[in-house]
């Protein structure tokens, strides 16, 4: 089931057979150094494991370019749990986060992570109703926080020691939007 399609972007469900590419870019130590980390490799049965077997709300999805699979994303409703965290608590908004990676690093630096992420936030507020959208990246990941700053993200919030990532808890920044659709982006 097709979710987005943006020009050469395609974001669809997920299916069994995509696991097999999954295992290949998360166990890539270019990859994994921005997502899970290079000592956390994914190979088939954790892949099957964690994106087909674990019981969560996450929608998970592949994204194609051009009409070759380039990598994944997903989208949940945040739960109470984060909400306290991130210091939403008292929200009554819908808020949904998002994680996402480019699988395919030839497909890097070239404006696709901005159009995926300007996408889906367009997708989660007409579609879903998001009030509100968060990520968490790493404080270190500069590429990332400078894609999503463009898609009108903004840092609200230093959440320390966060997220275990190569042997060591790192910080993260709180990024939410808030905009209207066809704002900052």
């Amino acid at each position: 089931m097709t979710i987005i399609k943006a020009g050469k972007l395609l974001v669809r469900i997920l299916k069994e057979e995509d696991k097999y590419l999954l295992a290949k870019w998360l166990s890539d130590p270019e990859i994994l150094q921005y997502y899970e980390g290079r000592d956390n490799p994914f190979y088939l049965e954790k892949v099957e494991k964690k994106f087909f077997k674990e019981e969560d709300d996450a929608t998970r999805c592949l994204i194609e370019f051009n009409g070759e699979p380039i990598g994944y994303i997903q989208f949940y409703e945040v739960d109470a749990e984060e909400k306290l965290t991130y210091g939403y608590e008292d929200s009554t908004e819908l808020i949904y986060g998002m994680d996402q990676f480019i699988g395919e690093s030839d497909y890097w630096n070239k404006g696709v992570g901005t159009l995926l992420v300007s996408s889906m936030v367009k997708y989660l507020i007409e579609e879903k109703g998001a009030g509100c959208i968060v990520m968490d990246p790493q404080t270190w990941n500069g590429r990332a926080i400078r894609c999503y700053e463009k898609c009108g993200f903004e840092k609200v919030k230093l959440l320390q020691a966060n997220e275990w990532h190569e042997g060591e808890y790192r910080d993260c920044w709180l990024i939410e939007y808030r905009g209207k659709v066809g704002e900052e982006m």
